[in-house]
């Protein structure tokens, strides 16, 4: 008997579309996360589309993003754009809520929202705001 995947778990193509689904209505309707969704462009139809190709394949499902566009290079993809831990913050706020919807038991939430977590972090490429300012007062520290 072999263990489903996080993609099977997660409901396959239909689970996968409405965490993402999910996932972007909060970071277009939600105050908190207004820095994270000014880095997207005014539709969010293609960073739907890819974060589902992406997902798909990162779950354990059919390597969608792989076959479209060749390997994601996740952080140099994100390179061009400034994520700092309140950015990091601001998009797992939006995805903990979207995991918080979703019809799956417990233990897939908190595996999901830990490799989540693990992720965003890894996209971090600017320092933030405080830590900048402190080097700028305190030089050498």
């Amino acid at each position: 008997m072999t263990e489903l995947t996080p993609y099977e778990r997660l409901g396959g193509e239909r689970g996968v579309r409405e965490l993402v689904t999910r996932f972007y209505d909060y970071m277009d309707s939600e105050s908190d996360a207004a820095g994270v969704r000014a880095l997207h462009a005014k539709s969010l139809r293609a960073s739907r589309e890819k974060l589902f190709l992406f997902l798909s394949g990162w779950l354990g499902g059919p390597d969608l993003y792989l076959q479209r566009y060749g390997h994601p290079m996740l952080r140099r993809r994100h390179l061009p754009f400034a994520i700092d831990t309140a950015m990091r913050d601001q998009w797992m706020r939006c995805m903990n809520k979207a995991l918080a919807d979703m019809p799956i038991d417990e233990s897939l939430r908190q595996k999901l929202a830990q490799a989540f977590r693990a992720t965003a972090d890894h996209m971090r490429n600017r320092p933030d705001q405080d830590a900048d300012t402190a080097l700028r007062i305190f030089p050498g520290k």
